[in-house]
């Protein structure tokens, strides 16, 4: 591909971003769960609400993090929607517990309209988890431009924001970064070390013992989460 093609059919980008005033943020920095952010609604006194989805291992840390949301000043309202979708999350979750949430807040507190305006398009559910929004988007010009045009919104957002994957649209797999998003923090850091230190080449490039000390964790629980992660990447039904 030359290089004014591969310049044309634009970029696949995930930015990893900090800015201030953020409940998203908040909340996720002070709990052990995260959301995820599925799609924003305009209301007729001028806030936004969200739709987003709770994701934990375990129903206190979900608990927690909706009761940080409630008591947060950034926020004006929280929704449950307990009932309709339950508490508990399926196979396709990020976490074992899920809960969805409607959550009504101020609209000048997010990125989103910077990132759009500068034709940066959310394409994907944005994960938000440590204190740390993770968003999946699409860019039609060059790397130099979307380079310049995130320096703008660092300045005028006072952002924090950090390139972590950027492939050309036609070079990723949609459905695998989809995949990606059903792990749960524990499962995703163990399946990527896992790559990173060639546990999957052949022959390995590090055992199932030092992969689980490198991790910090028990090589029972090393060997679990890889096989949730496996089930969830491999299975098209998970």
């Amino acid at each position: 591909m030359s290089k004014a093609q591969s310049e044309h059919s634009g970029l696949q980008l995930t930015l990893s971003i900090w800015h201030p005033d953020c409940w998203t943020l908040e909340v996720t920095d002070k709990t052990a769960a995260g959301l995820l952010a599925h799609g924003v609604y305009n209301t007729q006194n001028g806030s936004v609400k969200g739709l987003f989805t709770a994701y934990a291992d375990s129903i206190s840390d979900v608990e927690d993090l909706v009761d940080a949301t409630r008591d947060s000043s950034l926020t004006d309202s929280v929704l449950e929607l307990r009932e309709r979708h339950g508490a508990t999350g399926t196979g396709s979750s990020p976490g074992n517990t899920t809960r969805e949430l409607f959550v009504e807040y101020d609209p000048d507190n997010t990125i989103s309209d910077s990132l759009l305006s500068r034709g940066f398009i959310h394409n994907d559910p944005v994960r938000v988890r440590h204190g740390r929004e993770h968003w999946p988007v699409f860019f039609a010009d060059s790397r130099d431009e979307a380079e310049s045009l995130l320096d703008e919104i660092r300045e005028e957002q006072s952002a924090d924001i950090e390139v972590t994957r950027i492939t050309s649209a036609g070079g990723g797999n949609p459905q695998q970064l989809r995949r990606m998003d059903r792990l749960s923090d524990s499962q995703r850091e163990a399946f990527e070390l896992a790559r990173q230190e060639d546990y999957y080449a052949w022959p390995r490039g590090i055992s199932t013992r030092e992969l689980a000390s490198k991790l910090g964790v028990s090589k029972t629980t090393l060997l679990e989460h890889l096989r949730k992660a496996e089930a969830k990447l491999l299975d098209p039904d998970q």
